[in-house]
């Protein structure tokens, strides 16, 4: 009986290389804790807004900056437009390195991810949209349950599984990179408002001038900053979302190691900077925009709105939907084949994390819908149980997926009678 489920690339569940291996290793080892960190962050947020509201309040709208240079921003906006465009500059390094030198160089490889991250984007679109259809101003949070957090996606794999394939962290990070990239092009194109065509090309100066600085064998950091920011500031006037900056300056570094280097350009400024990403930048963003008051009638508003549940289906049902069934037809109309060690189930319970959009279905709920509306908070307490109901269904299903390939490990290891030959080898031997 042949299985109704056609295979899945090998791609999927192939061995990576001694350096991929290490690279996502490295990731996951920083993004566990950087995870760790985000969640304590939210339980803080939340505990802060609903027994300390007016200070909670007080700090969000605190506002500095010079306003010559439209940086007179409250707290809340300075963590969106400044402290994640840190967090789009590393997601921008990774998936630079996934084109250049990663899965995503060959069209073959990258097919399956990237179908997976689109599916996974544009369902729960849809089906956001029809949860909240008839609804009036629901329709401008369409975008909000599109996005991956890696964040938190990575952190929660790194967790449940250690006997997990390898291929499926590599597979999840590549997903979650282009999932990434999408959303700052959604950010970029719907929700850019009063654009300022000038700046916007003024921006190019410092970006060019960021561009042929880090190229350099051993370019200073005295130089490199100013320009950044720079770039980051001009096209923050622009009217442009400021984190789209960060990506623009991930692009411009070099992934390929010069003659005599023992990493690339890439690799050094993600090292220098992940720490500072994970560990400041996304906590510190989810403790002034993860402050949802439940108190007050706030919770009995937003579980009657049919946005946050719009949000709560399209997360946790539209990016199984999208991502499994992205990768499904792929397979269907492809000559794809399962590798043995992987199973279908894995890929399920990847689809399902996939459902964690934390970091930025907040920025994008704000941008949508306005940071001090009252459907903000809806929206946030709809991406926080999404998220949380996604990582719980998640983890159930790769903590299953985790005790199969753990018996199998120690299968193989076993050897009873110590002639050196695991005994899982000797069934059958006469």
């Amino acid at each position: 009986m042949t299985n109704p489920i056609p295979p899945v690339r090998r791609l999927l569940s192939r061995t990576p290389s001694w350096s991929e291996a290490r690279y996502v290793g490295d990731a996951l080892r920083t993004e566990t804790v950087g995870g760790l960190l985000l969640l304590a962050a939210a339980v803080a947020a939340l505990v802060w807004a609903n027994l300390w509201p007016a200070s909670y309040e007080t700090v969000q709208h605190a506002t500095f900056g010079p306003s010559a240079l439209h940086l007179d921003l409250n707290l809340e906006h300075w963590a969106a437009d400044g402290l994640l465009a840190i967090f789009f500059l590393v997601a921008g390094l990774e998936l630079k390195r996934e084109l250049v030198v990663g899965d995503l160089r060959d069209r073959q490889r990258a097919a399956l991810p990237v179908v997976a991250a689109v599916a996974g984007v544009v369902v729960p679109a849809v089906l956001y949209l029809v949860v909240v259809a008839g609804v009036p101003g629901a329709a401008g949070g369409w975008a909000v349950p599109t996005a991956t957090d890696i964040a938190f996606a990575l952190g929660a794999l790194a967790v449940v599984g250690s006997h997990l394939p390898s291929a499926l962290r590599s597979f999840l990070l590549t997903l979650a990179v282009v999932d990434d990239l999408i959303a700052i092009t959604i950010i970029a194109v719907f929700y850019t408002d009063d654009l300022k065509p000038v700046l916007l090309v003024g921006s190019l100066v410092p970006l060019a001038a960021f561009a042929l600085l880090v190229r350099r064998r051993r370019a200073p950091w005295w130089l490199l900053v100013p320009l950044g920011l720079a770039t980051w500031t001009m096209v923050h006037a622009s009217g442009v979302h400021a984190t789209v900056a960060g990506m623009a300056l991930a692009f411009t570094v070099p992934v390929g190691h010069k003659e005599g280097d023992a990493s690339s350009r890439a690799e050094r400024l993600e090292h220098t900077i992940r720490p500072l990403s994970a560990g400041v930048a996304v906590p510190v963003f989810a403790l002034l925009a993860a402050g949802v008051t439940l108190t007050g009638g706030g919770f009995g508003d937003a579980v009657s709105d049919r946005v946050t549940w719009g949000i709560v289906v399209a997360l946790v049902v539209g990016k199984l939907l999208g991502v499994f069934g992205g990768t499904y037809l792929t397979a269907r109309f492809t000559r794809a084949q399962l590798d043995e060690d992987v199973a279908w189930g894995d890929v399920f319970g990847i689809a399902l994390l996939g459902g964690i959009g934390f970091t930025v279905s907040l920025l994008v709920g704000e941008l949508a819908f306005g940071e001090t509306s009252v459907r903000d908070d809806h929206v946030k307490l709809g991406v926080l149980v999404g998220s949380l109901l996604a990582a719980v269904l998640a983890a159930i299903v790769l903590r299953r997926r985790e005790l199969v390939y753990r018996r199998i490990a120690q299968d193989e290891a076993r050897d009873d009678d110590g002639d050196g030959i695991p005994d899982v080898y000797e069934q059958g031997t006469g």
